[in-house]
C-alpha cells in the first residue's frame, strides 16, 4: 500500500512516486503526504549546494587533488570537479555499489563492500594511498568524506586479515553496537582510519569537506576518521569489546591496546549538512502541507523496535489529546538507531522501527509512520525504509502473519513487503542519517 520506487536514476532528483492500493480517502492522502515529504527530504539534502558552498569559501592553489569516500562520494565528487575544473590534477572516487552514475574526468571511480570491507574495499584503498603518498609540499588534497566510508576506504593493519576485519565488523554491528562503538574497534584495525591517512598525506595540506551521518558531527567517528584526531583511547575500544563479548585474535588485541594518533596538523576540516538539515527539511515540508510540525530530537539512538513502540506511545498520545501536539501535525525524530540481530530474517533499522510501530498505532483512526535512511539503503536491503498506518497489523492478519515473529526474526522487509510497507528510492546520492515521521490528523476515516 506504500510501496514507493526510484523515478529518475539521476540522485539530483530524489524523486519517489506511490505505487500501491488505495484504502479510505484520508489514509490515501496521508500516504501522498508522506510521499511528498520523502521527496521534499532528500533533494533538500542532495550535497551539491552544500560542498559549494564550502568550496567557495576556500582559497584552493593550482594544483588540487581530490579522494572522496562513502555513499556520497560520487555526487560529492562530480560537484568538486565542476567547481575546480583545470584546478583538479586527478582524483579517487571510492563509493558502495550501485552508488556510482558513470565516469569524471579526471578521476577513477571504484565501488565497493559496505557495511562491510571487501577486496574492492582494499584495492580502491590503494589506489588512494598511491595518490596520497605522492604528494608534495605545496600540493593540496580536497577530502570528501560521507558516511559509509568505514568500510568502503579500508587498509587492515599489518597481520590482521580482510576476512577478520569483515568478521568483526559484522559482529559488532548484529550485536547491536551503535557507530561510534563500531568505529571506535575498527578504526584500530586499519592502517588510513584515526588520523592516519592524513598523515601519509604530509607534507601537503588536506582540507576536508564532511557530510555527517553521525550523532553530534564526531570527525572521529564520521567514516572512522581519517583525516581527525582520535578522542577515543584504548580502554574505550577495549571496553566495548568487554560490553559485548567480542572475542579477538591476540594480534587484533595488540593493535587495539595501541594509541590512535592524537594530533593532525595538516589538515583544516569543515562539516556540511546533518540529521539536523533532515528534520529541518523535514518539518518544512510538512508544514508545506498543513502539519504543524515538532521536531521531538535530532539525537534518536536506541534499539529500532524500541524507537518504534516509543513513537507509537507519542502517536497514541497525540490523538488521544493527551499531550500538547495540536493536530494535524508531523512529530519528527532523526538519528540513527541499531538492531539488535536474533533471527534470520530481511531488513534494516528503519524497517524494523516502522514495523514496531504498527502494533501501537493499529487502533488509532488517521495515523501513519515512516522512516527513512537518506541514503536510500537500509541495512542490505533495496528499501530505503518503511511505512506502516493504522491498518497495517491488520493486512499482516489478513495474511496470517504474526508481526511479533516478524520482528523476533529480524524479518521486517519481507513483512513490509507483504503489505505494501516498503519504501524504495533508490541510492539518493547524499547520506546525512535517519529521519523518523508520525503523521496525525484529525479527520475521521470515511
Amino acid at each position: 500500500m506504500t510501496k514507493f520506487e526510484k523515478l529518475s536514476s539521476s540522485p539530483s532528483c530524489g524523486k519517489v512516486y506511490y505505487n500501491g492500493t488505495m484504502g479510505t480517502a484520508m489514509l490515501a492522502k496521508m500516504r501522498e503526504d508522506a510521499r511528498l515529504i520523502i521527496e521534499d527530504i532528500i533533494r533538500e539534502n542532495m550535497p551539491q549546494e552544500s560542498v559549494q558552498r564550502a568550496l567557495r569559501e576556500h582559497a584552493f592553489g593550482e594544483n588540487v587533488y581530490v579522494l572522496a569516500i562513502g555513499k556520497a562520494a560520487w555526487t560529492m565528487a562530480k560537484t568538486a570537479a565542476d567547481f575546480l575544473g583545470e584546478k583538479l590534477a586527478r582524483g579517487v572516487v571510492i563509493t558502495k555499489y550501485g552508488h556510482s552514475l558513470g565516469d569524471i574526468p579526471g578521476m577513477k571511480v571504484f565501488e565497493a563492500g559496505h557495511p562491510t570491507p571487501d577486496e574492492n574495499s582494499v584495492k580502491a584503498t590503494q589506489n588512494a594511498l598511491a595518490l596520497a603518498e605522492g604528494l608534495k609540499e605545496g600540493d593540496e588534497l580536497l577530502f570528501l568524506v560521507s558516511g559509509g566510508g568505514s568500510a568502503l576506504f579500508e587498509a587492515p593493519s599489518e597481520g590482521v586479515s580482510l576476512g577478520e576485519l569483515a568478521a568483526l565488523t559484522g559482529e559488532l554491528l548484529a550485536c547491536g553496537a551503535d557507530i561510534v562503538e563500531v568505529n571506535m574497534v575498527r578504526k584500530r584495525l586499519s592502517r588510513v582510519k584515526a588520523g592516519r591517512f592524513a598523515r601519509v598525506c604530509s607534507p601537503a595540506r588536506v582540507f576536508s569537506v564532511v557530510l555527517s551521518d553521525v550523532l553530534g558531527d564526531r570527525l572521529d567517528s564520521i567514516a572512522s576518521g581519517p583525516a581527525a584526531p582520535d578522542n577515543t583511547t584504548a580502554a574505550d575500544a577495549l571496553a566495548v569489546v568487554e560490553k559485548y563479548g567480542i572475542r579477538l585474535t591476540e594480534t587484533q588485541r595488540c593493535h587495539l591496546a595501541r594509541e590512535t594518533p592524537k594530533t593532525v596538523d595538516n589538515v583544516k576540516t569543515v562539516v556540511t549538512g546533518g540529521v539536523r538539515s533532515l528534520c529541518e527539511s523535514a518539518a518544512k515540508a510538512a508544514r508545506s502541507l498543513g502539519y504543524a510540525p515538532y521536531v521531538l530530537t535530532t539525537v534518536l539512538n536506541c534499539e529500532a523496535s524500541e524507537a518504534g513502540r516509543f513513537l507509537s506511545c507519542i502517536a497514541a498520545d497525540t490523538q488521544n489529546g493527551t499531550n500538547s501536539f495540536g493536530k494535524p501535525c508531523a512529530i519528527i525524530a532523526g538519528g540513527e538507531t541499531v538492531v539488535r540481530v536474533k533471527g534470520q530474517g530481511k531488513g534494516g533499522r528503519n524497517q524494523e522501527l516502522a514495523l514496531a510501530a504498527a502494533k501501537g498505532i493499529a487502533t488509532l483512526e488517521n495515523t501513519l509512520v515512516f522512516s527513512l535512511g537518506s541514503d536510500g539503503t537500509d541495512g542490505p536491503t533495496d528499501a530505503a525504509g518503511g511505512m506502516v498506518d493504522c491498518t497495517t497489523l491488520a493486512r499482516l492478519r489478513g495474511q496470517n502473519l504474526d508481526i511479533d515473529k516478524i520482528l523476533e526474526n529480524n524479518d521486517a522487509y519481507h513483512g513490509l513487503k507483504a503489505v505494501d510497507g516498503l519504501i524504495v528510492t533508490g541510492p539518493t546520492g547524499t547520506n546525512v542519517n535517519d529521519v523518523s515521521v508520525v503523521l496525525c490528523t484529525n479527520i475521521k476515516i470515511t
